[in-house]
């Protein structure tokens, strides 16, 4: 066999083995973009939150340590247990409320709505107090829920109270009600997804089998929709968990939550105690999360 013709066998093996290199480095080049955002806005922001959350502190500045204090201030109180505890209590309040809320909305829209421009122009609609700050639609509230208010003012001109209700502001239950105002939205948005990719011919299908409304609504759409569900759920509850302002505004400073006392520490430059207490509040979330996935395979809907 002459050179030229070993070269050219040599380069003819080269050319499958490159390709083949390539080929097997091409998913990593295609994800490297998306790791890199991640990793430099998310993982790292965390893990350095991880570390501060570790360090010591006094009135004036951070030193650089490994003590548990934070830790053992943050779990070692029954005030923030109890704060825990509050902070869960209105997650699942308003969860529950923007469940039903949100599904019927969503149920509306998908089903009895025929015609595809009209669920559109009644879903934008439903976006239009997004167009707004969320402390504006948050504090549009007062006006309403005041002693002097459109309610109160309503109630006693009706003879139904014979004076003002005071709790209707600057108490729990305006926290709860301006937090549903707020993060509805985020439940009605996944559930109408959800239902709008249900196949009509099985609800056809159960009709013709003889299946009621209830029935068809229970053994039918509501499994199907499961998985809008836990998305919706997934935002509402991280949501209100993460949620300060609203705490702090419509109770009045008489309620608190875990985001509220991380704010209150941030302001005292106590950011080894705040991030203690994220790091404690975000492996919370985290396990609500992983709860939810538990239950419902939301991976059909990604």
């Amino acid at each position: 066999m002459t050179i030229a013709a070993e070269q050219h066998v040599d380069g003819a093996a080269a050319k499958p083995a490159s390709r083949f290199n390539l080929a097997r480095l091409a998913p990593y080049l295609q994800a490297a973009p998306l790791t890199l955002i991640l990793g430099a806005f998310l993982v790292a922001p965390i893990l350095m939150i991880v570390v501060v959350s570790f360090w010591d502190y006094d009135f004036a500045r951070l030193y650089p340590d490994f003590v548990t204090y934070n830790y053992t201030e943050a779990l070692g109180s029954w005030v923030t247990w109890k704060t825990y505890l509050n902070t869960l209590k209105f997650a699942a309040i308003v969860w529950a409320l923007t469940l039903f809320i949100g599904f019927w909305v969503a149920y509306f829209l998908a089903f009895h709505i025929r015609t595809t421009a009209m669920q559109i122009v009644l879903f934008l609609v439903c976006t239009v107090p997004f167009l707004t700050s969320n402390i504006i639609r948050m504090i549009s509230w007062i006006p309403v829920l005041g002693r002097n208010g459109l309610v109160n003012a309503a109630l006693v001109e009706s003879g139904l109270v014979p004076a003002p209700l005071e709790w209707l502001l600057y108490s729990e239950f305006a926290v709860v009600l301006a937090m549903v105002h707020l993060y509805t939205l985020f439940m009605v948005v996944p559930i109408f997804n959800t239902l709008m990719r249900i196949d009509r011919s099985l609800i056809e299908a159960a009709r013709d089998a003889g299946a009621s409304g209830r029935q068809i609504l229970w053994n039918v759409i509501i499994p199907l929709a499961k998985p809008g569900m836990a998305i919706g759920t997934i935002f509402v509850v991280t949501l209100v968990m993460a949620d300060f302002i609203t705490v702090q505004v419509m109770s009045g400073g008489q309620s608190a939550s875990v985001a509220l006392i991380m704010k209150n520490q941030m302001s005292l430059l106590q950011y080894p105690a705040a991030a203690a207490n994220a790091v404690v509040l975000l492996v919370l979330v985290l396990l609500l999360v992983a709860g939810i996935l538990r239950v419902v395979d939301i991976r059909k809907e990604l």
